[in-house]
């Protein structure tokens, strides 16, 4: 991997995205990412302190000549979504990410890359070990849990940092200067279940939904790709009204934040009915691939021999599949603001069978709290209907833009004279942490830069090298400015 290191530049950042990525940190598991990051502040002569939660914060005196200067703190979050390709052997709990150069760009083999928002640490580190970078009072914040429940911004301690303005470094479009999010609120939808023995004269098949793009499901919810698990809803409906199934279990999605991308269900039907299944499956294939077209050219069906005695009983099978081809998924509003932003959405993310139970996850965003309310409200009565118990957790608020706050306009500014344009200021339909910090520091004027990386929370995840350069050019360019 270090072998990479031979020509990318900035070098500082990338050695240090580099060495992270060789450290396994998916949410909730990044404690030894979090000691890594505190261990090379240390390193680089910075104050280090930790919190409850695991956050690190470091402090770096200002070059000579700044110390007046507002004080800048750098945000990023340590944790990654892991999303894998099926067939691809790799244990996020263990394994370093197999980091490789496509052209301009990065990729991870076969899993995700942690991009996001591990070029937001390398940067901000970078920033801390470059010889001869002039920089402001600074503050580096690094949060944990940011993919799963931003427990670390949830959890940040009231006035913890004495910054005037915050860099968060979580965008993914250069040129971007983002200055409002949507926030967001879970609900798991749990219906409790007692298997039953299946029909000795039938037998058992997998049917899978593969080779879905997926993606961000903020960031792509309106690009108009499939959701494996109301694909497979679908298809399990038809299969149903022609073959007259037995329903074992439901597994499909990976992450609440993912669109998801592969989906199976095991059922049980009479030997006699293969030909016939395997000849649907065909059908319902092509005609979702015409149905989504370019959006998700690669949708696939299969057919598969599984093993399964024990089945869900008819209402309980029926209840599920209900409850997935009728819970709410996409886009539920535009911003009457902004074109083309999506103001208020649901993913419906995760679907898992469980030994007592089957439970649908869902994920609801808006920059509306009015709106996100009502929404997951909604879910919560077509669950009930569903005969499921819904349960909200994890609710977030949005961040409200400022757009004509001092940092936005010195990194518009400095953007201009380095650049020779002005940057595209905009709210995006995901979650920052900067909802929650702004909760924490009523006082700190926060926007958001990056670079531009693509199907991020996928294993297609990949981001642009010479974008990288640019962003540090900017980044570097704002702190000697301030």
């Amino acid at each position: 991997m270090d072998a990479l290191l031979s020509d990318l530049q900035p070098r500082e950042l990338w050695r240090h995205f580099l060495e992270l990525s060789k450290i396994p940190r998916g949410s909730k598991q990044e404690g030894p990412a979090a000691q890594w990051v505190a261990d090379t502040g240390r390193a680089l002569g910075c104050e280090v302190l930790r919190d409850a939660v695991g956050n690190v914060l470091l402090r770096k005196a200002a070059s000579p000549g700044l110390e007046d200067r507002p004080g800048v703190a750098l945000q990023a979050h340590v944790d990654m979504v892991c999303e894998k390709n099926e067939g691809t052997q790799h244990d996020f709990t263990r394994d370093p990410l197999q980091v490789w150069r496509d052209g301009d760009v990065l990729r991870a083999r076969g899993t995700t890359l942690g991009a996001d928002n591990g070029i937001g640490v390398a940067a901000a580190l970078a920033v801390l070990s470059t010889p001869g970078l002039r920089h402001p009072p600074l503050e580096v914040l690094v949060t944990i849990d940011e993919e799963t429940g931003m427990t670390g911004a949830r959890e940040l301690r009231p006035g913890w940092l004495r910054s005037k303005y915050l860099l968060n470094l979580d965008s993914e479009e250069e040129g971007d200067l983002t200055i409002g999010c949507a926030g967001g609120i879970d609900t798991v939808a749990t219906r409790k279940v007692a298997f039953q023995s299946g029909d000795p004269g039938r037998i058992a098949w997998r049917i899978k939904v593969f080779g879905c793009k997926g993606g961000h499901s903020g960031i792509d919810i309106s690009a108009g790709r499939a959701n494996a698990n109301r694909v497979l809803a679908q298809v399990l409906a038809e299969l149903n009204a022609t073959c007259g199934l037995e329903l074992a279990s439901v597994h499909g999605g990976n992450k609440r934040n993912a669109l998801a991308r592969e989906a199976s269900a095991v059922v049980r039907a009479g030997a006699p009915c293969e030909t016939k299944l395997r000849a649907e499956i065909a059908r319902l294939q092509a005609e979702f691939r015409a149905a989504f077209g370019a959006f998700d050219p690669g949708i696939s069906l299969a057919l598969e021999p599984a093993q399964s005695d024990r089945v869900l009983p008819a209402a309980d099978a029926r209840a599920l599949v209900g409850l997935l081809l009728a819970g709410p998924h996409g886009v539920e509003a535009f911003s009457p603001d902004i074109a083309g932003l999506p103001q208020t959405s649901t993913n419906m993310g995760l679907v898992e069978t469980h030994a007592d139970r089957v439970e649908v996850c869902f994920l609801t965003r808006s920059s509306v709290d009015s709106s996100k309310s009502a929404l997951a409200q909604r879910i919560s009565l077509v669950c009930q209907l569903a005969g499921f118990t819904p349960e909200h957790s994890g609710g977030y608020p949005g961040w409200k833009p400022e757009p004509n706050s001092d940092v936005v306009r010195l990194v518009n500014a400095v953007h201009q004279d380095v650049f020779g344009k002005p940057m595209a200021i905009k709210a995006i339909h995901a979650g920052l942490e900067c909802g929650l910090l702004g909760e924490k520091l009523p006082d700190c004027q926060m926007a958001s830069i990056g670079p531009n990386m693509w199907d991020v929370h996928t294993p297609d995840e990949h981001v642009s090298i010479p974008s990288v350069a640019e962003f540090w050019r900017l980044l570097t360019a704002v702190l000697e400015r301030v």
